[in-house]
């Protein structure tokens, strides 16, 4: 029997965990001493790897590579020989065809690791000559990306997971931490514990807000009009620190142009928050000797989810709080290794290392690296994963390489999404188990799960940690990298690597901000933060310490704009909002997490739709009652959850159900700058199904027939014949 140190595979929180393996087979898991975790995991920690056993209680593993030959057809299991061949052929026909922009690519957010994403798009860059390579980062925080590196020039938490504990106030704003990262939830407690304020703006009553001194239950959309509620407070009451702001940052004149609308007593029918409240937080928050601001997807996914990460950074900015302990700006990222996604480059405006794929100089770098022309390089930012589907139904977009991801479950508006995926000439779906991306795949090729390979993570504050291999696989699989790299030798490029350290080591010495962190200085339980910028450096748990950013000008950027409603209004038709949520003991499109019996046994299909009490009695709507919910896009089957805790005219579901599949129902619009999706708002309808006997054996059949499928897609599919 042995213990082997890995790191979670679900949230950005990082635990550090051991997997107790006997005999190739892993019996159980431990918590171990991580940096983030301190010998704790949640539930998914404790029991999310039995998905290893291939328990096939949602979906079986990939085991061999598979092709369809034409529309329609059956899925063959062939060779990896043949498999890697005929996709080097195909997308090389593509690109000659139809140029290289015409072939999209993505990274995974999930346990592939660091190595596998960085090499990911060196074959998107150096062989297929596209920077169409992008992650499932686009769809949740990518408006933390693009706001925070326009205002302060890191798109990143600027402190450490430790640090929230050291706060003396918290600003949490749309982040239900008990749900989205457990063991981060322990560090607030902590923080409340150690005399923190806590102030929660969320309009749910989340966990956070049952310690909070103040819970603003602002109305869903409304998020910028309460941010320019809190800078006008700050403003008129003269909260901010006027020489930080004189130092330090850029902007401040042209402020009061914007917010001078926004007084707390002008915008309380938008908000739903009290001026009172809003001046008491604020002053709350400027008066703490250190403050952080938490926030998640309730600020991101929304069509100003890039402005409003914007405005949150300007009040750190006016009140000077950034750069010491416990005072700075925290987006929890959600999924865990959604910020080393992002840290390898799998994004279409960014090379690994946040280096800029329209400046000369650096693709120069790069290309020389790679052994390529520079001319070969694409000098345009290249395509976001949410514009595919309409970028295929316009002929634009010919072949789409998906490695790790499901967009058949976890985009929005999934009618759209399954509309361009049938518009692709070619769909090649990289991943560990059948999804239903993989099920329309035109080939599929079966990787390693975590657990079978090791490498490196980043967490949700910067940190790297090395994960290590606990078992052997079962099946004809291979390691990520390993795959890209025969498809791009394949190709013409020669790409091979033998080993995780040997990647690591190219990209350190392309990544200024990476390059001191070395596989030894990471070790066993290691977590070293970047920037580490040389090989004595032992990381850098706090950002902008010296009040220096990293803008064009080193000054942080103030920024306000106006409230715009959201793209789609409720009406006598649609007459609630749905708000679309983390479930707790599940994670992403639950292929992992839907395979472990501990975590089925929690909740299972067709899932929850939290509705207030008053919303369900004039629905004529019992809780547990099996209910349709409708919006303009789609329909599907839920389970009413009855909750005080939800608020009145707005609906709350999880993502990761497959039969109560909420993206059947969100819609498409587009935050302007980032492309991420407003997820977090559309209008629906609920209503009760009379007959619940029917109802109830409709939900089984439902479920039963998909699993049944996605089986009989792996364990019945033919071997290819020989000519």
């Amino acid at each position: 029997m042995e213990k082997i140190t890995t790191v979670c595979p679900y949230c950005g929180a990082g635990c550090k965990m051991k997997l107790v393996v006997d005999n190739g087979r892993i019996l159980r898991a431990e918590a171990a001493d991580g940096v983030t975790n301190q010998r704790e995991l949640c539930l998914k920690g404790y029991f999310g790897w039995d998905f290893l056993n291939d328990t096939k209680l949602l979906t079986p593993r990939l085991r061999e590579p598979m092709i369809r030959r034409q529309k329609g057809a059956p899925l063959e299991t062939v060779s990896w020989d043949e498999a890697i061949a005929y996709v080097a052929k195909r997308l090389g026909e593509i690109k000659e065809q139809h140029g290289p922009r015409a072939i999209m690519t993505t990274g995974s957010s999930r346990g592939t690791g660091n190595e596998t994403n960085y090499v990911m798009q060196k074959f998107a860059r150096a062989v297929l000559g596209t920077n169409n390579v992008d992650c499932c980062a686009r769809v949740c925080h990518g408006p933390s990306v693009a706001g925070l590196r326009e205002t302060v020039g890191n798109g990143a938490m600027s402190v450490s997971i430790e640090d929230l504990e050291k706060a003396k106030c918290l600003l949490i704003f749309g982040y239900n931490s008990a749900d989205s990262h457990p063991i981060v939830a322990r560090r607030i407690v902590k923080a409340r514990q150690n005399g923190a304020k806590i102030i929660v703006c969320d309009p749910r009553k989340i966990e956070a807000a049952r310690i909070a001194d103040q819970h603003l239950q602002l109305h869903n959309g409304s998020n910028v009009a309460m941010v320019n509620a809190f800078i006008y407070t700050l403003l008129d009451e003269g909260l901010y620190n006027k020489d930080y702001v004189a130092k330090y940052t850029e902007g401040f004149d042209s402020l009061w142009d914007v917010v001078k609308d926004y007084a707390p007593e002008k915008v309380a029918d938008i908000t739903g928050v009290s001026a009172q409240a809003v001046r008491q937080a604020m002053r709350t928050y400027a008066a703490s000797p250190s403050s952080i601001i938490c926030w998640g997807m309730g600020v991101t996914q929304f069509g100003q989810g890039t402005e409003t990460v914007k405005s949150l950074s300007t009040l750190a900015l006016l009140t000077g709080q950034l750069g010491r302990e416990g005072a700075g700006l925290a987006p929890v990222r959600g999924q865990n290794n959604v910020q080393g996604g992002c840290d390898m480059g799998v994004l279409p405006d960014l090379f690994p290392g946040y280096q800029k794929v329209t400046e000369p100089a650096v693709r120069e770098k790069f290309a020389a690296a790679w052994g390529i022309d520079p001319q070969q390089m694409d000098a345009n930012v290249g395509v976001r994963i949410t514009q595919v589907p309409h970028l295929a139904l316009e002929g634009k977009i010919k072949a789409y390489y998906i490695m790790g991801e499901d967009p058949l479950q976890t985009e929005a508006d999934l009618g759209l999404v399954r509309q361009g995926i049938e518009a692709l000439d070619l769909l090649v779906v990289q991943d560990i188990f059948m999804t239903k991306t993989a099920e329309v795949a035109d080939v599929i090729l079966p990787a390693t799960s975590w657990g079978e390979h090791g490498g490196v993570f980043t967490c949700a504050d910067r940190g790297f940690q090395r994960f290590e291999k606990a078992i052997e696989p079962q099946y004809n699989v291979k390691r990520d990298w390993e795959i890209i790299s025969l498809i791009a030798s394949k190709m013409g490029y020669p790409m091979h690597y033998q080993s995780n350290q040997q990647i690591w080591d190219e990209l350190r010495e392309l990544c200024p901000l990476f390059y001191g962190v070395t596989y030894d200085k990471m070790g066993e339980l290691g977590h070293v933060q970047w920037p580490c910028p040389t090989m004595e450096h032992e990381g850098t748990p706090l950002l902008y310490t010296d009040n220096t950013f990293a803008t064009p000008s080193g000054k942080g950027q103030l920024f306000a704009t106006h409230w715009r409603q959201p793209a789609e209004l409720t009406d006598t038709e649609y007459p609630l909002v749905l708000c679309t949520v983390r479930e707790v003991g599940h994670y992403s499109c639950r292929s992992m997490t839907g395979n472990c019996a501990a975590l089925q046994t929690l909740a299972d299909e067709p899932g929850l739709v939290g509705i207030h009490p008053e919303d369900a009695k004039l629905l004529g709507i019992a809780d547990k009652q099996l209910v349709w919910v409708a919006s303009r896009r789609g329909k599907v089957i839920s389970r009413a959850d009855v909750s005080e805790r939800i608020n009145q005219g707005t609906v709350y579901m999880t993502y990761q159900w497959w039969i109560g599949a909420c993206n059947e129902l969100t819609q498409d619009n587009l935050d302007p700058t980032s492309q991420t999706p407003e997820t977090k708002y559309c209008a629906v309808q609920l209503s009760a199904i009379d007959d619940q006997f029917w109802a109830e054996q409709h939900a089984a059949q439902a479920y039963n027939e998909m699993k049944a499928r996605l089986r009989r897609a792996v364990e019945d599919a033919p071997a290819a014949t020989v000519a």
